[in-house]
């Protein structure tokens, strides 16, 4: 049993491979081979072919089949045992590892046996041989036969499969058509072993061939066993010669060197060690040979493992078996050959060569053509019952080079309706006539091959061909083409055909649809198309209706509920497998058409599937089948799909396209489709009960105008996998707009029935299916449709007019999104037949300007200039008449020439010397002869002798545009006596005069032809040209018609082009041609007649001139001119530089590569992980992209997600994680179609590290991220008031989470909790200073997690803020100001607060101020001042405090001078004496008390001390009125200070106020004290908290709340009775001096009396004595606050 060349090497697929018959003898072989055998000695000196062994042997008797086998079997295993014994050596390093060595079946006595002699070169050598012979020639043969002799030592063993089933040979079933999996290929230069006549002899052979490949690959069983030993002891043992012994040394020595030969020619053909597909370096080529000459086709093939190569011939293979005279095939070292001998006609075909191997399989194909000589014919083929092959007569060595093929009875231009049946026929006549040589006879439609089908039917009656439509249909209509064919000649005749759209049922019913076809079909889906009908029946087509019915039956089902506008429908719902036909209707409001044709029956497939049904195996069948089967796997949920995108879109639905997943199991996956209003995350399932098959879906439903966005999820049986990514947002409305109408009708006459009508495309027209012509008779106002089914192309032929009518026409463009509008009408035109079947033409006017370009003795050369009315065709040529003038007197016209000319000079021959002739000259046209031109000036006849050269003649301008023409002449017939040396041009303007001419070149041209440019808009310019000689310069020639310097409308230059293949070519587009307009191009403005490097092709407005190989040969002027035009002309200039940009675009375009917007970089993500990408400009829908690391590829997994973004070109693959064995070098691969390109990022050593610490430090980041966590880390800022504020940005916060902060490792206690709304926590330090330096945390923790962020305020840092702190205390500053104290004078600011390290300074006219007791600064509270005590005038001046904040000094400045300083010091005298008077007035220290209430009877004792310089007088009022002492009232003063007043008893009449007056000379001062005398009627006899005899009252009370005095008052009286009050104040001491009033004196002090000139002012009114005093005590607590 033979294994497929590519599983050989591959332990598992050995496994899977094997039957189980086979599995069990080489298991029980393994067991006996463990207990008792002696392997084989390795090497080959065993086998050697002169080795003693072998002569031993043969002196054994060895029989003639064993001898046989192993001679075949070791010269075979010579030849390769080198290569062998290493391929075997790697492959058995897996081998003995999986422990299945496998070895003969044999007996193991009889083994023990072998393998003794065997070692000993005994004579049972025989044995040995014997069984060698089982596998020996089948495994050497198949071994070279397959290319495996060797295979790489480094290899990797693949994946082991889960299951296998056995592979079968089909013995019966050969024929069959089944499905295989690897074929076995015949046509080989030696059998294939392998495929044997039993089953038992295929396990033989598959033991034999495993056995061999173990024993001899391993070193295992060197030693033999006891028994085997004394054996070998009793058999003869003969020594060896040294001879022999040199022999078998220098047989090891060779096999070593070839041994290590193959392993370098190995390493050689595979340096990578990997495997690689075959790719052919050399492909075979074509031939071309005579009959009986051999041919020989070579190829080089690479791949590894090394290919194998099939030769076809016809697809066929060759079997070198069959014809082993004809065929040599041969295979050497990766260059393969194909020989065949004595070649025939018959050998003529296509060849193919197949190279396979494991990783895929290539061909290339070559021809033969074998030539038969002329007039050998093979007599048997002309009576033969076949005919002839169409080669046969073709050549231009056949029977007849060339047939005549004629049409007789040619079909016409046809009409006809839907429905109707219609025939086109025609009858060919070819000679000669040979009866064998029958003709191929092919129908074309607009170009298209015709099939015969059911609408289309065929017939060839061997003189007449037909072509017949069974039922028209609009799609019938078109150009309709009948090709006689004959070998490689053909000839072609063409008619168009019409079908009109058949009456509608309904009147007023639009048209049918036509053409509707299926595309993008798939499992349960399929996109309709269709075209518009020309004919909508008087209103505006409405929609269109889709029906579709299953094949094998007649139900028809409508697809879509409302009408659709676009022609284009996507049809869902369809059932997997089953085949539908469609076809479509169309509604206006009147009804619905008639129903299109149907379309071509569509199978409801997957396109792999349907794919693999058209596909046929590329090989022939083998018989052999192998069959695998996986293991069932637990399901899998497939992952998100790819590439999800919109690729179409109206305003009735969303098509949708996507790539299935990578991940998706075993089983077959289907899709939820889900879409959402863009900018939402509002997500609805589309296809909410049936999940959709196809990876293709049509969204309906949608709000037109609105932007939507879609996802879609796999689902298996395992359940509904991940979203993909969403699409971009679409806006539901049509992106394909209708079509602008064309423009430009030019209708022109054609035949008697027909015009001709051109237009121009419509701009930004896409997608165009066609144009719709129509025409109306002028007046009528009806207009009919010209065509019925879309004209591709600007021009179309409109049939079936009537002659003599006028006629209008009107174009429409159509595409799928609808008709547009009609162009505008074109220009009527009468219905005649126009000769030449294009313009009406006329004969040509007259030409002028006829001169002498030569004159010798009976011979003159004339010049012309071309007609200025052409007569709307070519010139054909020209025709001259001369005659003689005697005495001017002219004579009879006479012909020059019979024949025309082409060109515009003429030598007119025969003339008669010396006598004077007059010219005309009559130019002819399609049309006729034109007018002859008036005759020339008479010329006489003579022989020219002037040195200088003769006028230039023709010339003539072109390429004209707004500022510049070119200029182009021929060269003067007379030369003069020397060569033309150059030329030079003039120019003036037309109607400039005659001085005015002017010469545009200094130096002469050598060439004919000069581009003028600095031309005038709009000015006339004339132009002629003068030749010059060695001996100066000639007659000028003929000036140019006026020529207009102006750009005209639609003028278009030609274009360079380099195509995607890199072919550089020019190209010219004209939009005013006529039908017989031509493109001429010329190099340097000569006609270009060598084609050998440029190809000229030119298709309808338009033409390209290609070169073949750009060169310095080609370097010049292209110019292409239209004919048959008004001057259309372009040119474009190719030199040096141009040809190296265009050869450099040609390379870039030939070998593109993908450009790259930025290269392959690394980023780090959020989470830690670690992105590679890069963006290329630019890529298509079909780019893909490899990704290598260490020059192995990777592909997408848990390590690698890979993803390719086509839209945006952003190409990324994210690893989760960095580890060390990730260091090396990353590449992105890019391939475009053609394009490549690749970028490389190393990341090695300090590089990677750095990335790798990122990458962890980054996904720690995320952790903490999680919980609530700082978004900005603790830091400071200084506010605009000074403060310091240490503030944190926070993320992630909730309702539980708590902040705490820490100073020193101490926590702060923080009044109030942050409540996180701005996301921004803050700690406030008010008046920063040295004391608050430390070392600041704050903490967030709340059940998810905790962070804190540290914030060092020590040192630098917290100098840093210091200098901050002070930088915007400085900045607050105020202006200094000036004020005056009874001191001196001072100068203040304030600021915000004052801190220490806030440095101050003071500056006097820039003199630093050193302090003094006189002049010093300080700072109170806020304020910073400068006092200057009693200032003098030397303290006037410039005044600056500087303020200096650690970095930076802060200026303030005051002008204490002049008026400012006279002002100060006046307010300083004044205060100063203020202060005097203020020290030294009259007051009363103590003060009394406000009120004293007292019980009638008691006795009162009121004192208090008073003070002044000098010592003050002393007086009392009482109610305002003086009172001195009396008997009851006793007033004292006493040692200038101290003052009492005393009443023993007190009675009601001694209520009252009571005033103490101080005065002296500074001031008075006034205390008042309000005495209530209480009766003792009705009140208790004590007061609570007091003696009953004495109670003294203060004068400094506390101020008490209203609770308080609440209190008091109900104390006060409920128990009113007080028998005596005594009020006392302390004395101050006398020598102690009374502090200044502050302005924080209590009400009292603010009720004392004011100095104001000596005069004392009551503050308040004391309560008048009629009120009862009860009334008046509860009034003045009342007034206390």
């Amino acid at each position: 049993m033979s294994l497929p060349f590519y599983q050989r090497h591959h332990e598992h697929y050995d496994r899977a491979y094997r039957h189980k018959a086979l599995q069990s003898t080489v298991s029980q072989y393994q067991k006996e081979a463990k207990s008792k055998s002696a392997v084989y000695a390795q090497g080959s000196t065993a086998y050697s072919r002169g080795s003693a062994a072998y002569r031993h042997a043969s002196a054994a008797d060895f029989s003639l089949d064993s001898s046989t086998a192993y001679s075949h079997g070791s010269s075979a295993y010579d030849l390769e045992s080198a290569a062998y014994s290493y391929g075997s050596t790697a492959y058995d390093h897996s081998a003995a590892q999986s422990k299945r060595s496998a070895a003969y079946s044999l007996d193991s006595e009889s083994l023990s046996k072998s393998s003794a002699a065997y070692r000993h070169g005994s004579e049972s050598i025989n044995k040995l041989a014997a069984a060698y012979r089982l596998g020996s020639e089948a495994y050497s043969l198949g071994l070279k036969d397959s290319n495996l002799m060797i295979e790489d030592q480094s290899y990797k063993m693949s994946p082991k499969a889960k299951r296998a089933k056995h592979s079968l040979v089909s013995e019966d079933k050969e024929n069959k058509a089944i499905d295989y999996s690897v074929p076995i290929f015949t046509g080989r230069e030696v059998s294939i072993s392998g495929i044997t006549d039993t089953e038992e002899e295929r396990i033989k052979e598959s033991a034999a061939y495993v056995a061999k490949r173990n024993l001899f690959a391993t070193g295992e069983g060197v030693s033999v066993s006891k028994v085997a030993k004394s054996t070998s002891e009793e058999q003869h043992r003969e020594k060896k010669s040294r001879k022999v012994a040199i022999r078998e040394s220098a047989e090891r020595v060779a096999l070593k060197k070839t041994l290590e030969d193959t392993q370098a020619f190995h390493k050689k053909l595979n340096q990578d060690k990997l495997l690689h597909a075959p790719e052919f370096i050399i492909e075979p080529r074509s031939h071309t040979i005579w009959e009986k000459q051999n041919v020989k086709f070579h190829c080089s093939v690479a791949g590894w493992p090394a290919p194998r190569v099939t030769w076809y011939k016809n697809n066929v293979p060759i079997d070198v078996q069959t014809h082993p005279d004809k065929y040599i095939i041969e295979s050497r070292y990766g260059l393969h050959s194909l020989e065949i001998s004595t070649c025939d006609f018959d050998d003529t075909a296509q060849y193919r060569a197949s190279a396979m191997n494991v990783k895929g399989e290539i061909s290339a194909y070559a021809s033969l053509v074998v030539k038969r000589y002329k007039g050998e014919i093979d007599a048997s083929l002309l009576y033969a019952g076949t005919s002839m092959p169409l080669g046969f007569g073709v050549t231009p060595h056949g029977y007849a080079s060339r047939f005549e093929i004629r049409f007789v009875d040619k079909f016409d231009v046809a009409f006809g309706r839907e429905g109707e049946t219609m025939s086109l026929g025609c009858t060919v006549v070819i000679s000669p006539d040979i009866k064998r040589f029958k003709p191929d006879i092919e129908w074309y439609r607009n170009g298209v091959l015709i099939t015969p089908s059911k609408w289309v039917q065929m017939h060839w009656s061997g003189e007449r061909a037909s072509l017949t439509l069974t039922h028209a249909n609009k799609e019938d209509e078109g150009l309709y083409t009948l090709r006689v064919v004959m070998g490689d000649y053909y000839e072609e005749y063409s008619g168009y055909v019409f079908v009109r759209d058949a009456d509608a049922e309904i009147p007023g019913a639009p048209g049918a649809p036509l053409d509707v076809q299926c595309l993008d079909a798939n499992k349960d889906y399929v996109i309709v198309s269709w075209k518009q009908p020309a004919v909508d029946g008087g209103n505006p087509i409405l929609g269109y209706f889709i029906d579709r019915c299953e094949v094998g039956t007649t139900h028809w089902t409508q697809c879509n509920e409302t009408p659709v506008k676009f022609a284009r429908f996507p049809v869902t719902g369809l059932i997997e497998g089953r085949s539908y036909i469609f076809r479509v209707r169309a509604v206006n409001k009147a009804g619905i058409s008639l129903p299109s044709r149907v379309s071509e029956p569509v199978a409801a497939l997957d396109p792999a599937d349907r794919a693999r049904l058209r596909s046929h195996p590329s090989a022939p069948w083998t018989g052999q089948i192998i069959v695998t089967e996986e293991e069932p796997a637990e399901g899998v949920v497939p992952g998100p799909p790819t590439d999800l995108q919109v690729i179409e879109a109206t305003k009735n639905y969303v098509v949708l396209s996507w790539k299935p997943p990578g991940q998706r199991g075993h089983e077959g996956i289907m899709y939820f489709v889900e879409k959402c209003v863009a900018g939402t995350e509002d997500w609805q399932r589309v296809n909410t009960e049936i999940p959709v098959k196809s990876p293709r879906f049509a969204v309906f439903d949608l709000a037109e105008g609105k932007s939507y966005c879609f996802r879609v999820r796999c689902c298996n049986s395992a359940g509904i996998g991940e979203p993909s990514e969403a699409t971009e947002a679409t806006v539901v409305g049509d992106k394909l707009d209708i079509p602008k109408a064309p423009g430009r009708i030019m209708p022109t006459r054609n035949t008697d029935t027909s015009v001709v009508v051109t237009w121009t495309e419509p701009p930004d027209a896409k997608e165009l299916v066609g144009y719709y012509i129509e025409s109306s008779v002028v007046g009528s106002g009806r207009w009919e449709p010209c065509n019925n089914n879309p004209v591709k192309g600007t021009r179309f032929i409109c049939h079936g007019l009537i002659n003599g009518e006028k006629y209008i026409f009107r174009v429409r463009a159509v595409n799928a999104a609808g008709l547009s509008e009609f162009s505008q009408d074109s220009e009527p035109i009468e219905v005649q037949a126009a000769i030449g079947g294009g313009l009406l033409h006329a004969a040509p006017s007259p030409p002028y300007d006829i001169m002498v370009l030569e004159s010798v003795r009976d011979s003159m050369v004339l010049g012309w200039k071309q007609p200025k009315v052409i007569g709307g065709t070519e010139i054909t040529g020209y025709y001259v008449n001369y005659r003689e003038v005697v005495d001017g007197v002219p004579g009879k016209w006479m012909e020059a020439n019979i024949k025309a000319i082409s060109e515009r000079a003429y030598r007119i021959q025969n003339l008669k010397e010396n006598m004077v002739y007059q010219f005309q000259v009559a130019a002819a046209n399609l049309a006729g002869v034109g007018t002859p031109s008036l005759p020339s000036q008479p010329f006489k006849c003579e022989e020219w002798t002037i040195a200088v050269p003769g006028p230039p003649h023709d010339v003539t301008c072109t390429e004209v545009r707004k500022d510049s023409l070119v200029l182009l002449w021929k060269e003067p017939v007379y030369t003069g006596r020397s060569p033309i040396a150059g030329y030079y041009v003039d120019m003036k303007e037309t109607e400039a005069k005659e001085e005015r001419w002017r010469s545009v070149n200094e130096k002469p041209l050598q060439k004919k032809f000069l581009k003028i440019g600095g031309l005038k808009q709009g000015v006339s310019y004339v132009f002629r040209v003068r030749a010059t000689n060695q001996a100066g310069v000639g007659k000028p020639s003929n000036v140019t018609d006026p020529v207009v310097a102006e750009t005209r409308p639609g003028t278009k230059e030609v274009v360079v082009d380099v195509d995607d293949n890199g072919v550089i070519s020019l190209n010219f587009e004209c939009d005013q041609m006529s039908p017989n307009s031509k493109f001429v191009w010329s190099k340097n403005y000569e006609p270009i007649e060598d084609d050998s490097r440029l190809n000229i092709d030119a298709k309808g407005g338009k033409s390209k001139a290609t070169f073949k190989d750009l060169g310095e040969d080609d370097l010049g002027v292209y110019s292409c001119v239209v004919t048959d035009t008004d001057g259309v002309s372009s040119s474009h200039t190719i030199d040096e530089e141009e040809m190296k940009r265009l050869l450099a675009l040609s390379h870039e375009r030939k070998f593109p590569t993908v450009p790259l917007a930025s290269e392959l970089a690394v980023e780090i993500l959020e989470k830690g992980e670690v992105r590679f990408w890069l963006q290329a400009e630019k890529l298509s829908g079909n780019a893909k992209a490899n990704f290598v690391f260490n020059d192995k590829e990777i592909f997408n997994g848990e390590k690698y997600k890979m993803k390719v973004d086509q839209k945006t070109g952003l190409v990324e693959m994210i690893m989760d994680k960095l580890e060390d064995k990730d260091e090396g070098t990353y590449t992105f691969q890019l391939q475009d179609g053609k394009a490549t390109n690749q970028s490389s990022l190393v990341l090695i050593g300090d590089v990677f590290k750095k990335l790798q610490d990122e990458a962890d430090f980054q996904r720690k980041e995320w952790h903490r991220k999680q919980g609530p966590h700082f978004v900005d880390k603790l830091g400071w800022e200084v506010t605009d008031d000074c403060n310091v504020m240490l503030k944190c940005k926070v993320a992630n916060i909730k309702k539980e989470t708590h902040i705490v902060w820490y100073k020193d490792d101490r926590e702060i206690m923080v009044d109030e909790e942050h409540d996180f709304k701005d996301g921004v926590c803050t700690l406030l330090i008010s008046e920063f200073s040295k004391k608050d330096a430390g070392t600041y945390e704050v903490i967030l923790k709340d059940d998810r997690g905790k962070d804190s962020s540290e914030l060092k305020l020590k040192d630098t840092a917290f100098a840093d803020l210091m200098n901050e702190v002070c930088r915007r205390i400085a900045l607050s500053a105020t202006d200094l100001k000036i004020r005056s104290t009874a001191e001196g004078i001072r100068l203040y600011s304030y600021v915000t607060y004052y801190v220490e390290d806030l440095r101050v300074g003071w500056v006097h006219n820039d003199t630093q101020i050193r302090f003094t007791d006189r002049v010093k600064t300080g700072v109170t509270g806020e304020q910073i001042w400068l006092q200057i005590n009693e200032p003098t005038p030397q303290d006037k001046g410039k005044y600056t405090m500087e303020l200096f904040d650690g970095k930076t000094g802060h200026k303030k400045t005051v002008d204490l001078s002049g008026q400012a300083f006279d002002e100060a010091f006046a307010e300083f005298q004044r205060l100063k004496q203020a202060a005097i008077a203020e020290k030294n007035r009259a007051r009363v220290l103590g003060g009394l008390p406000d009120v004293v209430t007292i019980q009638e009877g008691k006795a009162l004792n009121l004192s208090c001390t008073v003070w002044g310089d000098p010592t003050p007088e002393v007086s009392w009022l009482k109610n305002e009125k003086s009172f001195v002492s009396d008997a009851n009232c006793t007033l004292k003063f006493e040692s200038g200070k101290k003052v009492s007043f005393t009443i023993s008893a007190v009675s009601t009449l001694d209520s009252g106020k009571y005033s103490l007056v101080v005065k002296n000379k500074y001031g008075t001062e006034t205390s008042d004290v309000t005495v209530i005398v209480i009766s003792v009627s009705g009140l208790t006899d004590t007061v609570q908290g007091h003696d009953q005899n004495n109670l003294t009252v203060s004068k400094k009370k506390k101020t008490m709340t209203a609770s308080k005095w609440k209190e008091v008052e109900k104390k006060d009286f409920i128990k009113p009775h007080v028998e005596e009050i005594i009020a006392t104040e302390e004395t101050p001491d006398p020598n102690e001096i009374p502090p200044a009033e502050t302005e924080k004196d209590t009400k009292s002090k603010q009720q004392a009396a004011k100095m104001t000139d000596g005069k004392a002012a009551v503050a308040e009114t004391v309560p008048q004595p009629t009120e009862s005093l009860d009334k008046q005590g509860k009034k003045l607590l009342e007034k206390k606050p």
